[in-house]
Protein backbone atom coordinates (compact mmCIF):
# COMPACT_ATOMS: atom_id res chain seq x y z
CA UNK A 1 0.00 0.00 0.00
CA UNK A 2 1.19 3.17 -1.08
CA UNK A 3 0.52 6.57 1.39
CA UNK A 4 1.55 10.36 1.19
CA UNK A 5 1.46 12.51 4.17
CA UNK A 6 1.01 16.13 2.12
CA UNK A 7 1.88 19.44 3.54
CA UNK A 8 2.74 18.70 6.81
CA UNK A 9 5.35 20.81 8.91
CA UNK A 10 8.12 17.95 9.24
CA UNK A 11 10.37 17.48 12.02
CA UNK A 12 12.84 14.44 11.36
CA UNK A 13 13.93 13.76 14.45
CA UNK A 14 17.76 14.34 14.78
CA UNK A 15 16.71 17.82 16.33
CA UNK A 16 16.94 19.56 13.03
CA UNK A 17 14.51 22.73 12.37
CA UNK A 18 11.47 21.74 10.54
CA UNK A 19 10.48 21.59 7.22
CA UNK A 20 7.20 21.72 5.27
CA UNK A 21 6.46 18.95 2.98
CA UNK A 22 5.57 15.78 2.16
CA UNK A 23 6.20 12.04 3.12
CA UNK A 24 5.78 9.19 1.01
CA UNK A 25 5.53 5.74 2.17
CA UNK A 26 5.41 2.42 0.44
CA UNK A 27 4.74 -1.22 2.35
CA UNK A 28 6.66 -0.34 4.89
CA UNK A 29 9.08 1.92 4.19
CA UNK A 30 9.48 5.64 3.69
CA UNK A 31 10.42 5.94 0.11
CA UNK A 32 10.37 9.79 -0.33
CA UNK A 33 10.96 12.86 1.58
CA UNK A 34 9.99 16.39 -0.03
CA UNK A 35 7.92 19.72 -1.22
CA UNK A 36 5.15 18.65 -3.64
CA UNK A 37 5.80 15.20 -4.03
CA UNK A 38 3.55 13.70 -7.07
CA UNK A 39 2.74 9.88 -7.00
CA UNK A 40 0.25 7.26 -7.79
CA UNK A 41 -0.89 5.76 -3.84
CA UNK A 42 -3.91 4.21 -2.40
CA UNK A 43 -4.19 7.57 -0.21
CA UNK A 44 -3.53 11.02 0.30
CA UNK A 45 -3.63 12.65 4.23
CA UNK A 46 -3.68 16.16 4.15
CA UNK A 47 -1.42 17.38 6.90
CA UNK A 48 -1.90 20.87 7.13
CA UNK A 49 -1.29 22.16 10.39
CA UNK A 50 -0.03 18.96 11.75
CA UNK A 51 3.20 18.29 12.87
CA UNK A 52 4.96 14.89 11.10
CA UNK A 53 7.31 13.04 13.20
CA UNK A 54 8.85 9.63 13.29
CA UNK A 55 6.77 7.54 15.91
CA UNK A 56 7.46 8.10 19.15
CA UNK A 57 9.68 5.47 21.22
CA UNK A 58 9.34 4.46 24.58
CA UNK A 59 13.18 4.33 25.95
CA UNK A 60 11.96 2.28 29.29
CA UNK A 61 9.00 -0.34 29.32
CA UNK A 62 8.06 -3.85 31.02
CA UNK A 63 5.45 -4.82 28.42
CA UNK A 64 8.11 -8.24 27.12
CA UNK A 65 5.26 -9.97 30.34
CA UNK A 66 2.17 -9.12 28.05
CA UNK A 67 2.82 -9.74 24.37
CA UNK A 68 2.18 -13.93 25.34
CA UNK A 69 -1.73 -12.71 26.30
CA UNK A 70 -4.00 -14.48 24.71
CA UNK A 71 -5.63 -10.77 25.18
CA UNK A 72 -2.54 -9.06 24.66
CA UNK A 73 -4.02 -5.79 22.35
CA UNK A 74 -5.71 -4.32 25.53
CA UNK A 75 -1.99 -4.30 27.30
CA UNK A 76 -0.91 -2.32 24.20
CA UNK A 77 -3.33 0.15 22.98
CA UNK A 78 -3.00 3.16 25.49
CA UNK A 79 0.14 3.30 24.21
CA UNK A 80 -0.06 3.30 20.32
CA UNK A 81 -3.19 6.30 21.14
CA UNK A 82 -0.56 8.24 22.37
CA UNK A 83 1.75 7.75 19.63
CA UNK A 84 4.24 4.96 20.27
CA UNK A 85 5.43 2.81 17.77
CA UNK A 86 8.35 1.27 19.66
CA UNK A 87 9.20 -0.30 23.09
CA UNK A 88 12.25 -0.99 24.57
CA UNK A 89 11.62 -3.72 26.71
CA UNK A 90 13.36 -6.26 30.28
CA UNK A 91 14.19 -3.22 31.97
CA UNK A 92 15.00 -3.21 35.80
CA UNK A 93 16.46 -6.90 35.76
CA UNK A 94 12.83 -8.66 34.58
CA UNK A 95 12.73 -10.19 31.50
CA UNK A 96 10.03 -12.92 30.65
CA UNK A 97 13.11 -15.08 28.89
CA UNK A 98 16.37 -15.74 30.06
CA UNK A 99 15.47 -19.21 31.98
CA UNK A 100 16.57 -22.53 31.70
CA UNK A 101 13.33 -24.98 30.14
CA UNK A 102 14.28 -27.13 33.10
CA UNK A 103 13.58 -24.83 35.53
CA UNK A 104 11.89 -25.49 38.65
CA UNK A 105 11.69 -21.44 39.21
CA UNK A 106 9.31 -20.48 36.83
CA UNK A 107 6.37 -19.17 38.44
CA UNK A 108 8.35 -16.91 40.17
CA UNK A 109 10.19 -15.22 37.08
CA UNK A 110 8.98 -11.39 36.62
CA UNK A 111 9.14 -10.43 40.74
CA UNK A 112 6.01 -10.04 42.03
CA UNK A 113 4.80 -6.92 39.44
CA UNK A 114 4.69 -9.24 36.18
CA UNK A 115 3.85 -13.12 35.51
CA UNK A 116 5.66 -14.36 32.81
CA UNK A 117 3.56 -16.64 30.15
CA UNK A 118 6.16 -19.05 28.99
CA UNK A 119 9.36 -18.19 30.79
CA UNK A 120 12.36 -19.63 28.39
CA UNK A 121 14.79 -19.12 26.44
CA UNK A 122 15.04 -15.40 24.41
CA UNK A 123 15.01 -17.80 20.92
CA UNK A 124 11.90 -18.68 22.08
CA UNK A 125 10.85 -15.86 23.12
CA UNK A 126 10.98 -14.46 19.58
CA UNK A 127 9.45 -17.23 18.20
CA UNK A 128 6.73 -17.55 20.59
CA UNK A 129 5.60 -13.58 19.41
CA UNK A 130 6.10 -13.55 15.58
CA UNK A 131 3.13 -11.99 14.42
CA UNK A 132 2.01 -10.79 17.77
CA UNK A 133 3.42 -7.58 18.54
CA UNK A 134 0.93 -4.74 18.65
CA UNK A 135 4.09 -1.95 18.04
CA UNK A 136 7.90 -2.59 17.83
CA UNK A 137 9.55 -4.38 20.62
CA UNK A 138 13.29 -3.72 21.52
CA UNK A 139 14.07 -6.38 23.86
CA UNK A 140 16.65 -6.37 27.21
CA UNK A 141 17.68 -9.89 28.83
CA UNK A 142 17.13 -8.91 32.34
CA UNK A 143 19.72 -10.27 35.09
CA UNK A 144 17.27 -11.02 37.67
CA UNK A 145 15.05 -13.04 35.81
CA UNK A 146 18.24 -15.12 34.79
CA UNK A 147 19.25 -15.46 38.99
CA UNK A 148 15.65 -16.44 40.01
CA UNK A 149 15.43 -18.96 37.30
CA UNK A 150 18.69 -19.82 38.63
CA UNK A 151 18.08 -20.22 42.37
CA UNK A 152 14.49 -18.80 43.13
CA UNK A 153 15.66 -15.36 43.67
CA UNK A 154 17.17 -16.28 47.11
CA UNK A 155 19.44 -14.14 48.73
CA UNK A 156 21.97 -17.17 48.16
CA UNK A 157 25.28 -16.48 46.29
CA UNK A 158 25.47 -17.87 42.66
CA UNK A 159 28.08 -21.23 42.67
CA UNK A 160 30.59 -21.06 39.82
CA UNK A 161 28.81 -23.56 38.22
CA UNK A 162 25.41 -21.20 38.44
CA UNK A 163 27.22 -18.16 37.22
CA UNK A 164 28.31 -20.15 33.79
CA UNK A 165 24.98 -20.83 33.33
CA UNK A 166 23.93 -17.24 34.35
CA UNK A 167 26.46 -16.31 31.25
CA UNK A 168 25.33 -19.23 29.30
CA UNK A 169 22.20 -17.47 29.02
CA UNK A 170 23.22 -14.17 28.38
CA UNK A 171 25.37 -15.15 25.44
CA UNK A 172 22.24 -17.14 23.93
CA UNK A 173 20.11 -13.38 24.32
CA UNK A 174 22.95 -11.70 22.66
CA UNK A 175 23.46 -14.18 19.93
CA UNK A 176 20.09 -14.28 19.02
CA UNK A 177 20.20 -10.23 18.84
CA UNK A 178 19.02 -8.42 22.17
CA UNK A 179 19.72 -5.35 22.44
CA UNK A 180 21.27 -5.65 25.66
CA UNK A 181 20.77 -6.49 30.24
CA UNK A 182 19.74 -4.95 32.49
CA UNK A 183 19.88 -4.66 36.04
CA UNK A 184 17.19 -3.89 39.02
CA UNK A 185 19.66 -3.47 42.23
CA UNK A 186 16.93 -2.24 44.24
CA UNK A 187 14.36 -5.44 43.80
CA UNK A 188 14.68 -8.98 44.44
CA UNK A 189 17.10 -10.87 43.57
CA UNK A 190 18.82 -8.04 41.97
CA UNK A 191 19.92 -6.25 45.43
CA UNK A 192 20.98 -9.61 46.56
CA UNK A 193 23.74 -9.94 43.78
CA UNK A 194 27.44 -9.35 44.84
CA UNK A 195 29.92 -7.09 43.00
CA UNK A 196 31.80 -9.69 41.18
CA UNK A 197 28.61 -11.32 39.74
CA UNK A 198 27.39 -8.09 38.45
CA UNK A 199 30.69 -7.21 36.78
CA UNK A 200 30.65 -10.40 34.96
CA UNK A 201 27.38 -9.68 33.58
CA UNK A 202 28.32 -6.23 32.31
CA UNK A 203 31.06 -7.69 30.82
CA UNK A 204 28.98 -10.46 28.87
CA UNK A 205 26.53 -7.51 27.70
CA UNK A 206 29.93 -5.39 26.72
CA UNK A 207 31.68 -8.39 24.29
CA UNK A 208 29.02 -8.04 22.14
CA UNK A 209 28.52 -4.07 21.89
CA UNK A 210 25.04 -4.37 23.67
CA UNK A 211 23.58 -1.63 26.45
CA UNK A 212 23.24 -2.13 30.08
CA UNK A 213 20.72 -0.22 31.95
CA UNK A 214 20.13 0.08 35.18
CA UNK A 215 17.55 0.32 38.29
CA UNK A 216 20.39 1.68 40.76
CA UNK A 217 20.35 0.46 44.43
CA UNK A 218 18.75 3.37 45.94
CA UNK A 219 16.94 6.41 43.84
CA UNK A 220 16.60 8.58 47.17
CA UNK A 221 19.01 10.14 49.94
CA UNK A 222 18.21 7.62 52.46
CA UNK A 223 17.55 3.89 51.35
CA UNK A 224 17.48 0.90 53.78
CA UNK A 225 19.81 -0.74 51.29
CA UNK A 226 22.31 0.85 53.32
CA UNK A 227 23.91 1.00 56.08
CA UNK A 228 24.15 3.26 58.42
CA UNK A 229 21.84 5.65 57.87
CA UNK A 230 23.94 8.72 58.12
CA UNK A 231 26.26 8.83 55.42
CA UNK A 232 27.06 10.20 51.92
CA UNK A 233 23.44 10.47 50.25
CA UNK A 234 22.62 6.83 49.06
CA UNK A 235 21.48 7.91 45.45
CA UNK A 236 25.36 9.28 45.01
CA UNK A 237 26.72 6.27 46.49
CA UNK A 238 24.31 3.73 44.46
CA UNK A 239 25.42 5.89 41.62
CA UNK A 240 28.75 5.88 42.31
CA UNK A 241 28.49 1.79 42.33
CA UNK A 242 27.14 1.19 38.73
CA UNK A 243 29.59 3.86 37.39
CA UNK A 244 32.30 2.04 38.89
CA UNK A 245 30.81 -1.61 37.22
CA UNK A 246 30.41 0.54 34.05
CA UNK A 247 34.39 1.74 34.05
CA UNK A 248 35.92 -1.91 35.22
CA UNK A 249 33.32 -3.65 32.16
CA UNK A 250 33.38 -0.92 29.57
CA UNK A 251 29.96 -1.68 28.85
CA UNK A 252 27.87 0.88 26.90
CA UNK A 253 25.46 2.07 30.07
CA UNK A 254 22.15 3.92 30.39
CA UNK A 255 20.71 5.17 33.92
CA UNK A 256 17.08 3.80 34.31
CA UNK A 257 14.39 6.45 35.23
CA UNK A 258 16.34 9.40 36.85
CA UNK A 259 14.42 9.87 39.61
CA UNK A 260 14.68 11.86 43.08
CA UNK A 261 12.40 10.31 45.92
CA UNK A 262 11.70 12.02 48.30
CA UNK A 263 11.67 16.25 49.46
CA UNK A 264 15.31 15.95 51.14
CA UNK A 265 16.22 14.21 47.78
CA UNK A 266 15.88 17.03 45.37
CA UNK A 267 18.70 18.78 47.23
CA UNK A 268 20.38 15.84 45.54
CA UNK A 269 19.73 17.21 41.88
CA UNK A 270 22.66 18.84 41.27
CA UNK A 271 25.16 16.65 41.92
CA UNK A 272 23.50 13.38 40.26
CA UNK A 273 22.96 15.41 37.16
CA UNK A 274 26.70 16.40 37.75
CA UNK A 275 28.07 12.91 38.08
CA UNK A 276 26.05 11.89 35.11
CA UNK A 277 27.74 14.52 33.41
CA UNK A 278 31.20 13.96 34.26
CA UNK A 279 30.82 10.38 32.76
CA UNK A 280 28.24 11.29 29.80
CA UNK A 281 25.58 8.81 31.07
CA UNK A 282 22.47 8.98 29.51
CA UNK A 283 19.33 8.26 31.00
CA UNK A 284 15.59 8.77 30.74
CA UNK A 285 12.80 10.48 32.89
CA UNK A 286 9.01 10.45 33.29
CA UNK A 287 6.54 13.59 32.80
CA UNK A 288 4.73 12.85 35.95
CA UNK A 289 6.06 12.99 39.78
CA UNK A 290 4.83 10.00 40.28
CA UNK A 291 5.39 6.26 39.79
CA UNK A 292 4.47 2.37 40.09
CA UNK A 293 6.60 -0.53 42.14
CA UNK A 294 5.99 -2.86 44.36
CA UNK A 295 4.81 -2.41 48.20
CA UNK A 296 8.14 -4.49 49.35
CA UNK A 297 10.72 -1.34 47.75
CA UNK A 298 11.05 -0.12 50.57
CA UNK A 299 11.98 -2.85 53.06
CA UNK A 300 15.63 -3.71 53.51
CA UNK A 301 17.63 -6.37 52.25
CA UNK A 302 18.55 -8.15 55.25
CA UNK A 303 14.81 -7.92 55.90
CA UNK A 304 13.57 -9.67 52.95
CA UNK A 305 16.14 -11.99 53.34
CA UNK A 306 14.65 -13.56 56.56
CA UNK A 307 12.84 -16.53 56.57
CA UNK A 308 9.19 -14.89 57.15
CA UNK A 309 8.59 -16.49 60.25
CA UNK A 310 11.71 -14.48 61.73
CA UNK A 311 10.45 -11.26 60.44
CA UNK A 312 7.52 -10.87 63.24
CA UNK A 313 10.07 -11.68 66.05
CA UNK A 314 10.20 -9.34 68.84
CA UNK A 315 13.90 -8.72 67.80
CA UNK A 316 13.17 -7.90 63.87
CA UNK A 317 10.47 -5.49 63.92
CA UNK A 318 11.60 -3.11 66.45
CA UNK A 319 14.64 -2.54 64.00
CA UNK A 320 12.83 -2.78 61.01
CA UNK A 321 10.16 -0.23 62.94
CA UNK A 322 13.11 2.46 63.90
CA UNK A 323 14.79 2.29 60.19
CA UNK A 324 11.71 3.37 58.33
CA UNK A 325 10.66 5.85 60.65
CA UNK A 326 13.94 7.43 60.85
CA UNK A 327 14.58 7.24 56.98
CA UNK A 328 10.96 8.70 56.50
CA UNK A 329 11.91 11.70 58.17
CA UNK A 330 15.28 12.03 57.04
CA UNK A 331 13.71 11.50 53.52
CA UNK A 332 11.17 13.85 53.24
CA UNK A 333 8.31 10.85 52.10
CA UNK A 334 5.87 9.45 54.32
CA UNK A 335 3.23 6.89 54.18
CA UNK A 336 0.66 10.19 53.08
CA UNK A 337 2.79 9.68 49.94
CA UNK A 338 2.00 6.24 49.09
CA UNK A 339 -1.00 4.81 47.33
CA UNK A 340 -2.22 1.22 47.14
CA UNK A 341 -3.23 0.79 43.77
CA UNK A 342 -3.40 -3.18 43.65
CA UNK A 343 -3.77 -5.50 46.46
CA UNK A 344 -6.52 -8.65 45.30
CA UNK A 345 -9.93 -8.69 45.37
CA UNK A 346 -10.15 -9.87 49.25
CA UNK A 347 -8.70 -6.21 50.49
CA UNK A 348 -10.00 -3.87 48.06
CA UNK A 349 -11.36 -1.89 50.59
CA UNK A 350 -7.93 0.08 50.54
CA UNK A 351 -7.27 0.72 47.01
CA UNK A 352 -6.93 3.86 46.09
CA UNK A 353 -6.32 5.21 49.64
CA UNK A 354 -2.77 6.06 51.15
CA UNK A 355 -1.40 3.83 53.48
CA UNK A 356 -1.76 7.01 56.27
CA UNK A 357 -5.14 7.00 55.44
CA UNK A 358 -5.96 3.55 56.07
CA UNK A 359 -3.64 3.03 59.06
CA UNK A 360 -5.89 6.41 60.50
CA UNK A 361 -9.03 3.98 60.07
CA UNK A 362 -7.86 1.25 61.41
CA UNK A 363 -6.33 3.05 64.57
CA UNK A 364 -2.91 1.73 63.82
CA UNK A 365 0.33 3.67 63.25
CA UNK A 366 1.39 4.08 59.77
CA UNK A 367 4.37 1.79 60.35
CA UNK A 368 1.77 -1.37 61.42
CA UNK A 369 -0.63 -0.72 58.86
CA UNK A 370 2.16 -0.82 55.83
CA UNK A 371 3.75 -4.22 57.33
CA UNK A 372 -0.16 -5.08 57.80
CA UNK A 373 -0.43 -4.47 53.97
CA UNK A 374 2.94 -6.36 53.16
CA UNK A 375 1.81 -9.38 55.23
CA UNK A 376 -1.62 -10.04 53.68
CA UNK A 377 -0.71 -9.19 50.11
CA UNK A 378 2.67 -11.70 50.76
CA UNK A 379 4.85 -8.41 49.43
CA UNK A 380 2.43 -8.38 46.17
CA UNK A 381 0.84 -5.17 46.62
CA UNK A 382 1.16 -2.83 44.39
CA UNK A 383 1.93 1.02 44.98
CA UNK A 384 1.98 4.79 43.42
CA UNK A 385 4.55 6.44 45.13
CA UNK A 386 4.41 10.33 44.94
CA UNK A 387 7.37 12.91 45.04
CA UNK A 388 9.58 10.75 42.77
CA UNK A 389 10.53 14.10 41.52
CA UNK A 390 8.83 18.29 41.64
CA UNK A 391 7.72 19.07 38.92
CA UNK A 392 11.14 22.07 38.82
CA UNK A 393 13.07 19.34 38.21
CA UNK A 394 11.04 17.13 35.57
CA UNK A 395 11.09 20.64 33.81
CA UNK A 396 14.78 20.85 33.65
CA UNK A 397 15.55 17.22 32.86
CA UNK A 398 13.94 17.52 29.86
CA UNK A 399 15.83 20.34 28.48
CA UNK A 400 19.09 18.42 29.67
CA UNK A 401 21.37 16.95 26.43
CA UNK A 402 21.48 13.66 28.27
CA UNK A 403 17.88 12.89 28.96
CA UNK A 404 15.44 10.60 26.94
CA UNK A 405 11.56 9.72 27.77
CA UNK A 406 9.52 7.17 28.78
CA UNK A 407 6.60 5.65 30.70
CA UNK A 408 7.89 2.60 32.73
CA UNK A 409 3.92 2.00 33.23
CA UNK A 410 2.02 -0.82 32.38
CA UNK A 411 -2.06 -1.86 32.14
CA UNK A 412 -3.11 -3.94 35.25
CA UNK A 413 -5.85 -6.18 35.29
CA UNK A 414 -6.94 -5.00 38.72
CA UNK A 415 -7.17 -1.98 40.81
CA UNK A 416 -5.60 1.60 40.09
CA UNK A 417 -4.24 2.52 36.37
CA UNK A 418 -1.07 4.40 36.38
CA UNK A 419 -1.57 7.45 34.38
CA UNK A 420 1.30 7.32 32.38
CA UNK A 421 0.33 4.36 30.79
CA UNK A 422 -2.16 6.52 29.03
CA UNK A 423 -0.73 10.13 28.84
CA UNK A 424 3.21 9.76 29.47
CA UNK A 425 4.52 10.93 26.17
CA UNK A 426 1.97 13.67 24.95
CA UNK A 427 2.46 14.85 28.69
CA UNK A 428 5.96 15.34 27.54
CA UNK A 429 4.60 17.25 24.56
CA UNK A 430 2.55 19.24 26.60
CA UNK A 431 4.87 19.85 29.22
CA UNK A 432 7.55 21.51 26.37
CA UNK A 433 4.69 23.34 24.62
CA UNK A 434 4.02 25.24 28.06
CA UNK A 435 7.60 26.20 29.10
CA UNK A 436 8.41 26.88 25.07
CA UNK A 437 10.85 23.99 24.69
CA UNK A 438 11.49 23.76 20.83
CA UNK A 439 9.46 21.16 19.75
CA UNK A 440 12.57 19.73 17.46
CA UNK A 441 14.60 19.40 20.86
CA UNK A 442 11.64 17.68 22.06
CA UNK A 443 11.36 15.22 19.52
CA UNK A 444 14.17 14.41 19.18
CA UNK A 445 14.06 13.17 22.68
CA UNK A 446 11.36 11.04 22.33
CA UNK A 447 12.38 9.72 18.77
CA UNK A 448 16.00 9.97 16.86
CA UNK A 449 18.37 10.14 20.34
CA UNK A 450 16.65 7.39 21.72
CA UNK A 451 17.45 5.18 18.51
CA UNK A 452 20.64 5.71 18.26
CA UNK A 453 21.55 5.27 22.07
CA UNK A 454 20.18 2.13 21.54
CA UNK A 455 20.82 1.22 18.17
CA UNK A 456 17.53 0.71 16.66
CA UNK A 457 18.52 1.02 12.80
CA UNK A 458 16.28 2.63 10.57
CA UNK A 459 14.16 3.60 13.53
CA UNK A 460 13.75 6.97 15.21
CA UNK A 461 14.37 9.52 12.21
CA UNK A 462 11.98 9.83 8.86
CA UNK A 463 14.57 9.11 6.27
CA UNK A 464 14.53 7.49 2.91
CA UNK A 465 14.70 3.84 3.29
CA UNK A 466 13.96 3.91 6.86
CA UNK A 467 10.55 2.06 8.53
CA UNK A 468 7.34 3.92 8.12
CA UNK A 469 6.80 4.45 11.57
CA UNK A 470 5.09 7.52 12.12
CA UNK A 471 3.15 9.91 13.96
CA UNK A 472 1.31 12.77 13.03
CA UNK A 473 -0.60 15.40 15.63
CA UNK A 474 -1.77 18.39 16.28
CA UNK A 475 0.98 20.41 18.05
CA UNK A 476 -1.95 23.30 19.51
CA UNK A 477 -4.39 20.52 20.10
CA UNK A 478 -2.41 18.02 21.98
CA UNK A 479 -3.38 17.47 25.59
CA UNK A 480 -3.74 15.22 28.83
CA UNK A 481 -7.04 15.32 31.51
CA UNK A 482 -5.34 15.15 34.62
CA UNK A 483 -8.28 14.57 36.51
CA UNK A 484 -9.18 11.63 34.12
CA UNK A 485 -5.99 9.29 34.40
CA UNK A 486 -7.34 6.76 31.81
CA UNK A 487 -8.47 8.63 28.90
CA UNK A 488 -6.89 8.84 25.46
CA UNK A 489 -5.18 12.07 24.97
CA UNK A 490 -6.58 14.50 22.04
CA UNK A 491 -4.51 15.60 19.15
CA UNK A 492 -2.97 12.31 18.04
CA UNK A 493 -4.60 12.26 14.75
CA UNK A 494 -2.01 9.47 12.97
CA UNK A 495 -0.47 6.79 13.91
CA UNK A 496 1.76 4.05 11.28
CA UNK A 497 3.54 1.14 12.53
CA UNK A 498 5.68 -0.33 9.55
CA UNK A 499 3.40 1.64 7.40
CA UNK A 500 0.22 0.35 8.88
CA UNK A 501 -2.25 2.60 10.03
CA UNK A 502 -3.06 2.22 13.74
CA UNK A 503 -4.79 5.11 14.56
CA UNK A 504 -6.67 7.03 11.77
CA UNK A 505 -8.18 9.96 12.27
CA UNK A 506 -7.82 9.77 16.01
CA UNK A 507 -9.20 6.37 15.72
CA UNK A 508 -7.75 3.47 17.27
CA UNK A 509 -7.56 0.18 14.80
CA UNK A 510 -5.64 -2.80 16.45
CA UNK A 511 -3.11 -4.75 14.41
CA UNK A 512 -0.73 -6.83 15.09
CA UNK A 513 1.68 -4.99 12.55
CA UNK A 514 4.70 -4.99 14.91
CA UNK A 515 8.32 -6.00 14.56
CA UNK A 516 10.87 -7.61 17.52
CA UNK A 517 13.78 -5.35 16.66
CA UNK A 518 17.11 -7.11 16.97
CA UNK A 519 20.66 -6.44 16.89
CA UNK A 520 23.02 -8.02 13.90
CA UNK A 521 23.95 -11.21 14.51
CA UNK A 522 27.84 -10.91 16.08
CA UNK A 523 30.82 -12.92 17.70
CA UNK A 524 31.29 -12.22 21.00
CA UNK A 525 34.72 -9.56 21.08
Amino acid sequence: MKILLKNGKIYDGSGALPFSGDVLIESDKIIKLGANIASEVDRVIDCSGLCITPGFIDAHTHNDFFIERSDSEQFFAPFVKQGITTQTTGNCGFSPFGVAENSPHKSKIGNSLFHAENPGSFKNFVGNTRNRLHLNIAPLIGHGSIRTGINGGTSSPLSPSDLDKMLHHVREAMEAGAIGGSFGLEYEPGMYAPRAELIAFAKEIAKYNGILTAHSRANSKIALAYRPIFTKPHIEIALKELIEIVDESKVKFHYSHLIHVGEETWKCYDQILSMLHSHEITYDIFAFCHGASVITIILPPWYLSLPKKKRSSKLVQPRLKFMIHTASKLLGLGFDDMIVADIGEEYKTYLGKTIAESAKSEGLSDIDMYIKLVEISDGKARIYIHKYNNDNIVLKLMQDDLSMFMTDAWIEESGIQNQTAFQGMPYFLVRGREMGMPLEHTIHKMTGKTAERFCLPSRGLLKVGNFADITVFDYEKVNVNLEDPTSTPSGIKYVLINGNMVVDDEVYKPQTCGQMILKPPAQSS
